[in-house]
């Protein structure tokens, strides 16, 4: 999706279909968000096939959706790809289970993540930074987008207890089942797609649980970790470790390089915000806040309403889809001054909900941001100027905002 909205325009908002593809490959949805804000913060949609749904986009109201689990329930499936079809892990999946049994599965894995603990892992994320970075050094055309679909198994991989020799078919799984109707992903019908990769990810997830048992192999790896959680004091059984392991999975190498692409692209289109940093190294924990905030890799999550539930001088009724977007709410201009400008030394830019809200706050975020911040101290030290070489070519998708492809040349810095 476009991350700079056009000119102000007219919208019809009883025919804008937030559903389009369209709309995010090649359109403008912030133009449309700013309208919902001002006119229709509670917005409700039909789609063709009946399935119907209600939209907030507002920062607060996206807060309130996300953050009060007894009003607004993930146990029917949390992104809009299981709208009309209630997610059969349900109660399982870590991602659609709320409080207690949430808290319980998700805190002793939080505690392998808090930024204490990831500060371990900075020179190892450093050495794979720069590695990344080592191609774009011969000042040749370098698609960040594409390699960056891979950065955070490199960074990952070995915290997560996943082998090199398969990250690339990982990523590829990972990507289609948040872009299933994105060409670069797509395997038959988009249903198809997503069956193929729910299949292989959760089989890849069962089949490392089944050797780690049958070889009583023992590490200090997050996956191996989910298997000694123990809520309700009864461990998890296989087919829940499996099944949260696929949603750690997801979560690892889904959004960081979008964000990466995003936050590149700002900086070549904003040279002036690309020597600010590169003069003062300390603005790069800001940049890249501003740059979660700008991208908002994860779109929007999905919940719904437990009972008749008053939002946004309207009410979402008992049972319904409610979609909270999480691109909208970054770009309130009650929250955020001049919110589609691109400031690193925007003050508070952590204000962000990038990484969502309440109990499902992203549990990586800490290692993410370690990442982040990582990679763009080695970007800003090894390169002097950033070039577009091409168009960006923006990921099919309505849950994921991103790119598939972003050429760039690099002019190697001489005198870091």
């Amino acid at each position: 999706m476009r991350l700079t909205p056009g000119p102000a325009r007219d919208i019809d908002l009883d025919t804008v279909d937030l559903f389009d593809l369209d709309l995010y490959s090649t359109g403008d949805p912030h133009s449309v968000w700013d309208v919902m804000r001002a006119k229709a913060p509670l917005h409700h949609q039909v789609l063709p096939d009946g399935r119907e749904f209600w939209s907030v986009t507002r920062h607060e109201d996206v807060c309130r959706v996300l953050g009060d689990h007894r009003d607004f329930t993930s146990e029917r499936g949390t992104v809009p790809t299981h709208l009309g079809q209630d997610d059969v892990a349900a109660g399982v999946l870590l991602t659609s289970t709320d409080p207690p049994r949430h808290t319980e599965v998700r805190r002793p894995l939080g505690a392998k993540l808090t930024a204490r603990a990831v500060k371990s892992w900075e020179d190892s994320i450093r050495r794979s930074v720069t590695r990344f970075l080592e191609p774009a050094l011969d000042g040749g055309v370098f698609d960040l987008a594409e390699r960056a679909l891979l950065l955070p198994a490199i960074v990952t991989g070995p915290l997560l207890g996943i082998p090199e020799k398969d990250w690339a078919e990982l990523v590829q799984l990972t990507a289609m089942v948040t872009a299933p109707s994105d060409p670069h992903f797509q395997l038959g019908s988009e249903a198809a797609t997503l069956a193929i990769s729910h299949h292989e990810l959760v089989g890849y997830v069962t089949e490392w649980v089944k050797e780690r048992r049958g070889s009583g192999t023992e590490d200090d790896s997050l996956l191996h970790h989910l298997m000694s959680v123990r809520p309700g004091g009864e461990p998890l059984s296989d087919q829940e470790i499996a099944l949260d392991g696929y949603s750690i999975l997801l979560g690892a190498n889904v959004t960081t390089p979008h964000t990466v692409s995003g936050t590149v692209q700002a900086l070549v289109e904003r040279p002036e915000q690309f020597g600010k940093a590169q003069a003062d190294p300390t603005l790069i924990p800001d940049l890249v806040e501003e740059g979660l905030r700008w991208t908002s890799a994860a779109c929007n999550f999905m919940r719904y309403a437990v009972t008749d539930v008053p939002v946004a001088d309207g009410v979402i009724p008992a049972g319904a889809a409610v979609v909270a977007w999480i691109g909208s709410a970054n770009r309130d201009a009650t929250q955020f001054a001049a919110p589609h400008t691109f400031d690193l030394t925007r003050a508070n830019a952590k204000r962000h909900v990038a990484f969502g809200f309440g109990p499902h706050f992203c549990i990586g975020a800490p290692l993410a941001r370690l990442t982040l911040r990582v990679f763009f101290e080695e970007l800003l030290h090894h390169f002097d100027s950033l070039d577009l070489a091409g168009e960006p070519e923006h990921l099919r998708s309505y849950f994921i905002a991103g790119m598939t492809h972003l050429p760039i040349t690099a002019q190697k810095r001489l005198t870091p």
